[in-house]
């Protein structure tokens, strides 16, 4: 049976769920308007943040395609289904449209619940614990636990990524967050996308191929365009921080409401991908760059991790509204 806990901060009423029998997935977060907390909302309607399909929460929908999936311990894809570490290879699951792994294990299995309250869940799954099939399936064990909280209008993911294994363990790790559009207003398409990247990576097949591209207009990605005028699916790179944090946002001027959503330097690469549905944008933090094993292989450094036995890393991902 699915699994769905709720959080809810009693200060502004503002809430989300997580489906934690599919991937701890956050699949909803609502704000109430005229809330009292971190980023209070003008009056108005309930805003639904996060774009899922209306049956996401039976798991019976694909546990790709909307709220905030989780991508561990690869994001994005590998070539086929084969992965080949330290003359060893590994069996992956084929998952895209070209017969490709792609966003790791985590996002479509049961995890465990390892902490509750009103307005914060934390989760885990721990790969040879959870699904004992994975031990031929990785070069280690892994664990990952999600801790979300919602403080005002404002929801914290506080992500823990660790090899609790004796052997090395290669990684990577993202969010795949689905932002709903519009933002309370009547039109998707004059909704404002700002982006703080500079370059993207050269794709073959959705693969990067090791080529990156400065963007020709790096500052009208910065400075924010029309999703009518936006058709992507981009790995895009060179993001730009302010001290501690990368800022992305969506801007709906009919409603005056911004969604932003920053995140942390354990993060250096950025997809962004419009559905064809057109009902959302994903924004989406990666660690490392799709596609990270065959570039390291090419000695280009795409941000593949290896975490040694006992090491770890934490991430963080805050998405707030105003």
């Amino acid at each position: 049976m699915p699994q769905t806990l709720p959080i809810r901060d009693p200060a502004t009423g503002s809430s989300a769920e997580i489906l934690v029998s599919q991937g701890f997935n956050c699949f909803r977060f609502t704000v109430m308007p005229g809330g009292t907390g971190v980023s209070p909302v003008s009056s108005g309607k309930p805003l639904e943040v996060l774009y899922a399909p209306a049956d996401f929460a039976t798991g019976q929908s694909r546990p790709s395609r909307g709220g905030i999936p989780l991508m561990f311990p690869f994001p994005g894809r590998i070539p086929g289904t084969k992965l080949t570490w330290r003359r060893k290879k590994y069996t992956l699951e084929a998952g895209d449209a070209l017969g490709n792994a792609i966003h790791g294990f985590v996002m479509s299995r049961p995890w465990r619940i390892i902490d509750q309250a009103d307005n914060q869940l934390s989760g885990e799954f721990h790969a040879w614990r959870d699904d004992p099939s994975l031990k031929e399936r990785w070069p280690a064990d892994f664990k990952l636990t999600a801790v979300y909280t919602i403080l005002g209008n404002t929801l914290h993911g506080h992500y823990t990524l660790e090899n609790p294994s004796d052997t090395p363990l290669p990684c990577g790790f993202g969010t795949h967050p689905y932002f709903r559009v519009p933002l309370g207003g009547g039109k998707t398409d004059d909704c404002i996308v700002r982006l703080p990247v500079r370059e993207r990576w050269e794709l073959k097949d959705m693969l990067p191929t090791g080529r990156r591209i400065k963007l020709k207009h790096a500052d009208v990605f910065q400075a924010g365009q029309r999703y009518g005028d936006l058709k992507l699916d981009d790995v895009c790179t060179g993001l730009e921080f302010n001290g501690e944090w990368c800022e992305s946002s969506i801007h709906d001027p009919a409603s005056e409401r911004t969604i932003t959503q920053r995140f942390d330097h354990s993060f250096r690469e950025c997809v962004v991908y419009t559905p064809p549905h057109r009902e959302a944008i994903c924004i989406e933090p990666l660690t490392c760059a799709p596609n990270s094993f065959e570039l390291k292989n090419q000695k280009i450094d795409a941000g593949l991790r290896v975490l040694e036995p006992g090491e770890s890393f934490t991430a963080r991902v805050e998405i707030s509204v105003t």
